[in-house]
């Protein structure tokens, strides 16, 4: 298992595989490894002969200097999950000034409006910071291509508009949301939830396999009614928001039409860890 921690040293590990005629699959993170991780190295896997994992804690899109601080770093712990994998996976793990020389800051970007709702909406100029340090590793690493999971829909495309922007030779695959077996999305976040908070937490997962249920028989409104009353019912988890989106451009429904697709989101709080999730709908 490699660590790579400079620009330089990163540059120089693609440049000898591309001389090899290796093609490169590219598996972004901010650390604190688990199983869904590890499917999304798993499915690269399939289609490359080498993985690049960075393990980064990007501090531009974080709105929460609390959140920022006690994000999990786990850099150890994460190399010994990846050492399965041998040489067909490395790690770079730079710190912020690899990435963003001497200015911490984030570009601004026009993702077309996506950037404004549900998460944008809660998170100011979070996708300004992903969209920047995704395009500095992009520009770093030189991928082929690059997987990301669907629990974080939002920012899967978000990161499709970003390529198109700043006219990057990659593509970008979007991966299954791997959930625990009692339903709830795996997230690195939950290594901060207490025993009773992972106990509660798959509540999230449940309601939205009942509004997908419902789908087709009930409004948008009255989902977002029923959902809401029954987070009131349920102290221990505080709902964010909810909200039914078409997947292309990720505005509200208000009125169902054919031929489109739909997906839920949520976002709640258990105690002070913040937690989303989504659901395909048709």
């Amino acid at each position: 298992m490699t660590i790579l921690y400079t620009r330089s040293e990163i540059e120089k590990k693609v440049s000898e595989k591309k001389q090899q005629n290796l093609s490169i699959g590219f598996v972004p993170t901010m650390g604190a490894l688990h199983e869904g991780h590890a499917s999304l190295i798993e499915l690269a896997l399939k289609k490359h002969p080498f993985i690049i994992v960075s393990v980064f804690v990007n501090p531009t899109q974080f709105n929460n200097a609390s959140d920022l601080e006690k994000y999990p770093r786990t850099l150890k712990e994460d190399t010994s999950f990846l050492s399965v994998y041998g040489s067909k996976v490395c790690i770079y793990a730079p710190s912020p000034k690899e990435i963003y020389g001497s200015k911490i800051i984030a570009k601004q970007y026009n993702f077309g409006g996506i950037e404004n709702v549900m998460e944008g909406t809660h998170r100011p100029g979070h996708f300004d910071g992903v969209g920047t340090v995704l395009n500095h590793l992009f520009r770093q690493i030189r991928p082929d291509e690059a997987f990301f999971g669907e629990k974080d829909f939002q920012q899967l495309q978000i990161v499709r508009r970003l390529v198109k922007i700043e006219k990057l030779p990659l593509s970008i695959t979007g991966c299954p949301i791997h959930r625990q077996e009692n339903g709830l999305a795996m997230s690195s976040r939950n290594a901060r939830l207490t025993q009773e908070q992972l106990e509660k937490a798959p509540f999230i997962y449940k309601t939205l396999l009942q509004v997908k249920n419902d789908f087709g028989t009930k409004s948008a409104l009255n989902h977002k009614k029923w959902v809401q009353a029954q987070f009131k019912k349920n102290p221990d988890l505080n709902l964010e928001y909810f909200e039914i989106s078409n997947i292309k451009n990720l505005s509200p429904l208000s009125r169902k039409r054919k031929h489109q697709k739909y997906r839920a989101f949520i976002a709640v709080y258990a105690g002070e860890i913040r937690l989303i999730d989504n659901i395909a709908l048709n």
